[in-house]
């Protein structure tokens, strides 16, 4: 096999299958947290701040990227996400178990921005379709990870034991990834920042954020089995991931900002319908969820320019979204109970919807 073909092939194959990890990971959080206030001793309200963590950690990870730029390895990445996933199954107490979160999120991070650069880069006229593959990976683990985890009998040791062990081998194929250096700088675009369409990006993910995050401790809470919600939390992704592949062959005849404030009301009338009907409506909210960030994503590079300085900030904002929704909403829960999750989430997305239409006029794309 030729020299360039095999580096191709490793480069796929490391890209998927890290996409793959990180989605795992990020998606055993949500029913494994009354197994984390178990056995660790802290409430569920407590164990709901490795959510925050693990953002908190993709932050610090999409930042050093900015920072380092092409001085960061693959491999690096994946070694990180292998040790916080480490952490976070055999951590010796809270501290560790929350300072795992934390280092499996800067892997996230990290290997976002790597991952999505290098596929651009290197698959030629093939890169934006194969930027789609790489981010629908990340659902695949999303799906199958909290059906292993009910596997696994509920074992978050086993689970992120697992999920190292799958890092860990990932981390054999991106040894085998030539290290690949950015090429001359691009000259400088306009940056024109708009505040209003990052708050509504930031508020929107941080609403998905919650609802992968705390939204199977509600389920529990709503008279659903540990294991039942982690099959519900499968059925999400699975409504995620169809609704970004159906997104794609006609995201350019969609107005962005009409998608996002449209998905933003569904989200409002499927977290209410949830308390009714727990089941169904969680699962229905993966579409809307879906589509949260690719409509946010196309909607602020239209108004404020598609530079490494705008895409810097809307990535940004929707990760402070990422650890504030929840972060603010965790402790409260431990006073209004679990089960108000689905009223608080569906008051916040309506109201966001309604902001979101009062705004839309000023909130046109700018010329080219």
């Amino acid at each position: 096999m030729p020299g360039p073909i095999r580096a191709e092939l490793a480069l796929l194959v490391a890209g998927l299958a890290s996409f793959a990890v990180m989605g795992a990971g990020q998606a055993i959080y949500g029913p494994a947290l009354p197994a984390f206030a178990r056995t660790l001793s802290v409430t569920v309200a407590e164990a709901g701040l490795l959510i925050p963590a693990h953002w908190i950690g993709c932050a610090a990870g999409v930042a050093t990227m900015f920072a380092l730029g092409d001085r960061v390895r693959l491999w690096q990445t994946v070694a990180v996400m292998a040790l916080g996933a480490a952490l976070v199954g055999w951590g010796p107490g809270w501290g560790a178990t929350l300072a795992g979160a934390a280092l499996f999120g800067m892997g996230y991070g990290l290997c976002t921005v790597l991952m999505n650069q290098r596929f651009l880069a290197s698959f030629g006229a093939r890169g934006p379709a194969m930027v789609s593959v790489l981010n629908a990976f990340a659902a695949v683990g999303a799906i199958l990870s909290p059906l292993a985890y009910v596997a696994l009998g509920s074992r978050p040791d086993l689970a992120y034991g697992a999920v190292a062990g799958l890092a860990a081998l990932t981390l054999g194929i991106a040894l085998a990834v030539p290290h690949r250096r950015a090429g001359p700088a691009a000259p400088a675009e306009a940056w024109r920042p708009r505040p209003a369409i990052l708050a509504f990006g930031a508020l929107a993910v941080g609403i998905e954020a919650s609802l992968i995050g705390l939204g199977p401790v509600a389920l529990i809470a709503l008279g659903e089995s540990e294991a039942r919600s982690a099959v519900l939390l499968s059925g999400f992704f699975v409504t995620f991931l169809l609704a970004r592949l159906g997104l794609a062959p006609v995201a350019h005849r969609v107005p962005p900002f009409a998608l996002l404030t449209g998905c933003l009301g569904a989200t409002g009338l499927l977290s209410l319908g949830a308390t009714v009907a727990p089941a169904p409506s969680f699962v229905a909210l993966g579409a809307c969820a879906g589509l949260f960030f690719p409509s946010y994503f196309l909607c602020a590079s239209g108004l404020m320019g598609h530079g490494p300085r705008a895409s810097a900030t809307i990535i940004a904002s929707g990760l402070v979204g990422a650890i504030l929704a929840p972060l603010g909403i965790a402790p409260l829960l431990g006073v209004v109970g679990q089960a108000a999750f689905f009223w608080i989430a569906g008051g916040l997305a309506l109201a966001t919807a309604g902001a979101a239409l009062r705004a839309a006029p000023a909130l046109r794309p700018h010329p080219a």
